[in-house]
């Protein structure tokens, strides 16, 4: 069945194209997989399958740029799976997501990456790829990016500046990192928050100490100025190591203005933020009922100021912030319970995979803070070219893949976690009634979702193998670096005198020992002072030894009448 939905013929007709950069009424014709053909009037062969969209608008199919399934986090098993995870992802107008492999501390990268790629490839309904977190660093992680991204179709790594004693890098590990990223053509995905403080926080020594267990701890013990502190430290290893960043899960006000600002200084940095960060804010987690405050555990927390919510969604419209995923990790309230007595413990995530189109939809373009090709760009086209998808993904033109969707911008729909496909108990969004309904999605050429009837079997999704050095991070870098190479001053060198370095200061800089050592030894060409101390240098050592210490001392000799007179009458 799935190899006969592959070679169907679809004419969408009578709809409007909408692209990250323009706006066209015109039909589009898809054959084999592809676009073939968009304009007025095409000339078709017999038997397509024809879609009305008239009155509708026609996009690229969403891209989702972090999701988390078939694994377990923090004790707790994720409750999607590879096909109920994809499934939700199409129904909501999705067609690719990107998944994060998230190898065990001092664990093979590659393992966990096939491991992966064995459940994903068993069960995926739709296109998907692969982010691989490096969660520790030596020789053999660097090794092992560089196997990923030659052999293995992988570009992107993400690092985690929180996670003490589980994921976290150290800033010069982090250095490294990005330096081999640079090297590979890999793109840097940074998770910013100060892991040292929040490690302190979450100790004994602050809010359990006072007695808070419950979900509003999370909010306590990671306050935005850890986000923004560590936002502006990765910007600037990233900026020392040469290499474009991506920070993800943009949750503060203040992280969106350091990211601004960077960007002012022409800096290659792309950021995302989370469907919940940019809808919802923090005051879910003093809810009187604890089920519902910790189903909105997410690191970074969401912001206790209520205007954050907004700001990052203008963000997003202005182009500071680049791509909104779901950051899909859903949990049961069972699950969340493992932390009912301690905060720390809640398992971090929250579903949406299935959602996100529709919200934003709802919160970005019906509320006037973007437009429709704004919502094309955030959704699907940035995506695309960070990640060198584009335009095989991305763009509805010829020759790129029938990753397409019919949405109707004036249907309703009413969000419930009575009626959704993807994992969890919870929906964050429960009751929200929201503008922008996919009422047709195809995924590479294939019908997947019709009026909400999915037909789609199960694994017959493909991992779709990225490309190095995406032209939309790296050529900026090149550029720079023909450029602004760093270049030595030429001059003539230096032929005068060299002041001989001090034992004391010999032994602090381990440049030999210092007992029998000769005075010129390793210093050639240097004045050598010999006989009598100069009296311009220093001979003070607080070790107690002194330079002329080695020379012979003269008897004391008894003065009767020094030069000036006896002093003992002033005293």
């Amino acid at each position: 069945m799935a190899a006969n939905m592959g070679s169907m013929r679809i004419l969408i007709k009578g709809g409007k194209v909408v692209n990250d950069d323009f706006t066209q009424e015109a039909d589009v014709y898809i054959e084999n997989g592809i676009i073939q053909q968009v304009g007025k009037e095409l000339m078709i062969p017999g038997g397509a399958k024809v879609i009305d969209a008239t009155g509708k608008l026609v996009l690229p199919g969403g891209i989702d740029t972090s999701v988390h399934m078939q694994d377990s986090f923090m004790n707790a098993a994720i409750q999607d799976d590879f096909y109920s995870g994809t499934k939700a992802a199409l129904m909501g107008g999705t067609t690719m997501v990107m998944a994060l492999v998230l190898p065990e501390q001092h664990c093979s990268l590659l393992d966990a990456y096939e491991n992966c790629r064995g459940q994903a490839d068993a069960k995926a309904c739709c296109d998907y790829a692969l982010h691989v977190g490096v969660t520790w660093w030596g020789s053999k992680v660097r090794n092992e990016m560089e196997t990923l991204v030659r052999e293995h179709g992988v570009n992107s790594f993400q690092m985690f500046m929180a996670y003490k004693d589980f994921m976290m890098l150290r800033d010069s590990e982090l250095y490294q990192a990005m330096q081999t990223c640079k090297d590979i053509g890999a793109i840097a995905r940074v998770h910013a928050e100060n892991g040292e403080l929040v490690a302190e926080v979450h100790s004994a020594k602050e809010a359990l100490d006072l007695g808070i267990s419950g979900p509003e701890g999370i909010e306590i013990s990671r306050p935005e100025e850890l986000e923004s502190e560590a936002t502006h430290r990765a910007v600037t290893i990233a900026n020392r190591a040469r290499c474009p960043i991506y920070l993800v899960n943009v949750s503060s006000m203040s992280a969106g203005d350091m990211i601004a600002a960077a960007k002012m200084q022409g800096k290659v940095v792309h950021a995302e933020t989370t469907v919940a960060h940019a809808v919802l804010n923090g005051m879910q987690y003093y809810h009187q009922d604890w089920a519902h405050a910790a189903a909105h555990v997410i690191v970074p927390p969401l912001r206790i100021d209520p205007n954050t919510p907004g700001y990052l969604m203008g963000l997003l419209g202005n182009d500071t912030l680049s791509v909104v995923a779901s950051e899909h990790r859903p949990f049961s309230t069972k699950q969340r319970a493992l932390g009912k007595e301690d905060f720390t413990k809640i398992p971090h995530g929250v579903a949406g995979v299935q959602d996100r189109m529709s919200v934003i939809w709802e919160r970005g373009v019906v509320t006037g803070k973007m437009d429709e090709n704004r919502f094309v760009a955030v959704t699907s086209s940035n995506a695309a070219k960070i990640y060198n998808l584009y335009p095989r993904k991305g763009r509805i033109i010829p020759g790129a893949d029938a990753d397409v969707v019919v949405w109707d911008p004036d249907a309703t729909r009413t969000i419930s976690v009575s009626t959704q496909v993807q994992g969890g108990d919870f929906n964050l969004y429960e009751g929200l009634r929201c503008h922008g309904v996919p009422l047709v999605t195809i995924s590479r050429g294939r019908l997947v979702c019709e009026n909400g009837v999915f037909m789609c079997a199960e694994g017959s999704g493909k991992f779709y193998p990225q490309r190095t050095f995406p032209d939309f991070l790296y050529k900026k870098m090149v550029q720079r670096e023909k450029t602004q190479a760093y270049k030595g001053v030429a001059r003539d060198p230096y032929s005068g005198d060299v002041a001989m370095v001090a034992n004391t200061m010999k032994k602090e800089l381990g440049l030999g020992p210092i007992d029998g050592d000769m005075p010129n030894k390793g210093l050639q060409g240097a004045r050598v002072h010999q006989g009598v101390r100069d009296l311009h240098e220093s001979s003070f050592s607080l070790s107690g030894s002194q330079v002329d210490d080695h020379i012979p001392k003269r008897s004391s000799a008894r003065i009767l009448a020094p030069p000036g007179g006896r002093s003992s009458g002033i005293w």
